[in-house]
C-alpha cells in the first residue's frame, strides 16, 4: 500500500506493518489503520502514522524514558481487543504534544500495541498520571520534528 503523507512524503506500507485500532484513538474517529515509524532525527521519538488520513501522525515515546517509575494499570476489558495475554508483552507508548510551554506527554491515556497481533488501543490508566507532563528541554532537531 502506498500512502502520501504531509509529514513524511510517500510511504510504502506492507499489510504486515499495519496496526489495527478497533476502538480508534480518542478524537480520531476516522483512523483505525496505522503504521509505526522511526524518526530519522531522533532515536527517542517514533511516529504513529494514520494510513487512512495521511495528514494525521502522532509523535510517540516510551513513557519510561521520561518517567522511570511509570507502571500502567488498566482494566482487563480495556485490553480485550488486543488479543493480549499479558500486558508485559505489549508495547506501551505515550503521545507527544506541542504546547506554548514546550513539548508534553500524556501519561494518563497511553497507546498499547500487541506487536505480534498488530492490534492497538488507547487506554485510560487506573492510576492518577498527568495528562500533560512537560518534557525537559530537548534538542532543537527533536523539537522541530515533534
Amino acid at each position: 500500500m502506498e500512502v502520501v503523507t504531509s509529514r513524511f512524503g510517500k510511504l510504502h506500507v506492507a499489510p504486515s506493518d499495519l496496526v489495527h485500532f478497533p476502538q480508534r484513538i480518542l478524537g480520531l474517529r476516522t483512523c483505525r489503520q496505522w503504521c509505526l515509524l522511526a524518526d530519522a532525527n531522533s532515536p527517542v521519538l517514533g511516529w504513529l502514522q494514520s494510513v487512512e488520513n495521511p495528514e494525521v501522525a502522532l509523535g510517540v515515546v516510551s513513557p519510561r524514558r521520561f518517567e522511570p517509575d511509570y507502571a500502567l494499570r488498566v482494566a482487563r476489558r480495556d485490553l480485550a481487543d488486543l488479543e493480549l495475554d499479558n500486558l508485559q508483552d505489549a508495547q506501551v507508548s505515550v503521545i507527544v504534544s506541542r504546547h506554548v510551554e514546550g513539548l508534553a506527554i500524556n501519561l494518563s491515556a497511553p497507546i498499547v500495541i500487541n506487536v505480534e497481533a498488530r492490534r492497538g488501543c488507547q487506554v485510560i490508566a487506573k492510576d492518577a498520571w498527568p495528562v500533560r507532563k512537560l518534557l525537559p528541554q530537548t534538542s532543537p532537531s527533536w523539537r522541530r520534528t515533534a
